[in-house]
């Protein structure tokens, strides 16, 4: 789906804010950063390998469509047992992903949730992710 919500998460103070190039060869960085705010928010290790996946799948909808010479960018929200995360890049003529692709497929069934927000030429997915250990009584 296609809204608005992504912006307006984007637009808020992120508690961590990361900027590289917009190249395959940077997504591992996210990736990696990605783990180590998931591990600091006390999330299971499954979460954690949950999330470096989606990110990666969310990486591989939006970086063909990368305006040459710009940025991945992304933003982290992070709540007690929740992690919030958007990746975007400037593409000036980006197109919503195709719902039904396996990437879309992998990162909506990893992640509580997600959406993908195009407009003034950008194209952002954000997803986010609740501990599974608190559904078991752990967390934080």
């Amino acid at each position: 789906m296609v809204t608005g919500q992504v912006s307006a998460t984007t637009e808020e103070h992120a508690d961590v804010e990361l900027r590289l190039p917009a190249d395959n060869a940077y997504v591992s960085v996210l990736r990696t950063t990605t783990a180590g705010l998931a591990a600091r928010l006390d999330f299971t290790i499954d979460d954690i390998e949950d999330l470096r996946i989606a990110v990666g799948e969310a990486c591989a909808m939006i970086l063909p469509q990368a305006d040459s010479g710009s940025d991945l960018r992304a933003w982290f929200h992070l709540q007690p047992g929740r992690l919030i995360i958007t990746v975007g890049v400037e593409a000036a003529a980006a197109v919503a992903p195709d719902y039904d692709s396996f990437a879309w497929q992998v990162l909506t069934t990893l992640a509580t949730s997600a959406e993908v927000d195009v407009r003034h030429g950008l194209i952002a997915v954000s997803m986010s992710m609740e501990s599974s250990a608190l559904s078991f009584g752990g967390g934080s």
